[in-house]
């Protein structure tokens, strides 16, 4: 993992924990007054509300970053090396591009939903639209260096022949 990838991959688990601790927090908290004295924080429904597309987010480029989202690569497996090097390389390449375009269009999505803010914290809707072009660019920069990865090192070859078993549940 190079520098880029620890960097996004830190940011995201530090998002992703710290969200879901302050999301659980406030959830048990507000539980236990309404049960304890039959009121609740008034706040508490809005402050998850604001976390969950951060965590989300985050755990969307935690699994980009670690290979985990499903992909499709008979077609690209089937070409020689070189070919399925190019084809590889700008492959990633049209997904930054794209990732860009997401990251663009949810920038100048933000003047809009600014105006719109949370009934009590009044906080602006641009705090949760954020965590999607900050997403969107942290994908980006991750397919970029995937591009570079491919295009420097290649793609693997696969195997060829080999029975891929079926992984065990983790339960």
């Amino acid at each position: 993992m190079n520098v880029l990838e620890r960097m996004v991959v830190g940011l995201c688990r530090i998002v992703l924990w710290a969200s879901t601790a302050v999301i659980f927090v406030i959830l048990v908290a507000n539980t236990v007054l309404r049960y304890a004295t039959g009121a609740s924080l008034q706040w508490a429904n809005e402050v998850p509300e604001l976390l969950f597309p951060w965590l989300v987010m985050s755990g969307v480029v935690l699994a980009a970053a670690s290979g985990a989202h499903i992909t499709t690569t008979f077609l690209v497996e089937v070409l020689p090396a070189r070919m399925r090097r190019v084809v590889s390389a700008l492959s990633w390449l049209v997904v930054a591009a794209l990732y860009a375009v997401l990251g663009f269009a949810t920038y100048r999505m933000l003047e809009i939903v600014h105006d719109e803010r949370t009934p009590i914290l009044q906080v602006p809707g641009s705090i949760t639209y954020a965590c999607v072009m900050v997403g969107m660019a942290m994908l980006g920069l991750l397919a970029l260096k995937s591009a570079w990865t491919v295009w420097m090192h290649g793609t693997p070859v696969p195997p060829t022949g080999t029975d891929h078993p079926v992984p065990a549940p983790h339960w």
